[in-house]
């Protein structure tokens, strides 16, 4: 994929709940909220401040993260579905 996000952008993609409850029900497709973790894919080179200094990003490629319910720009990409956010938009980093 030839695709670079630009100033303090990430591409991300979502990772899938699970199927199922911890009871063992089935969550049906109609039911399933849009989850809110994902896999970092790529990163732009950073925010500037007003003095023209880069400011590096916290994230990096293959980072694991949580991020808000209605974050980002969905766009699709070589057929894959992808979110394009702010960093400022991430939450947090899984461990």
């Amino acid at each position: 994929m030839a695709f670079k996000p630009l100033h303090d952008r990430v591409l991300v993609r979502r990772i899938e709940g699970e199927e199922k409850t911890k009871g063992g029900l089935i969550i049906p497709d109609t039911a399933k909220e849009k989850p809110a973790e994902g896999e970092i894919i790529a990163v732009g080179e950073g925010a500037r401040k007003d003095s023209g200094e880069l400011i590096a990003p916290s994230v990096k490629a293959g980072d694991r993260i949580l991020f808000g319910k209605w974050s980002g720009t969905e766009v699709t990409l070589d057929g894959k579905e992808l979110l394009i956010m702010k960093e400022s938009d991430i939450l947090g980093i899984i461990a």
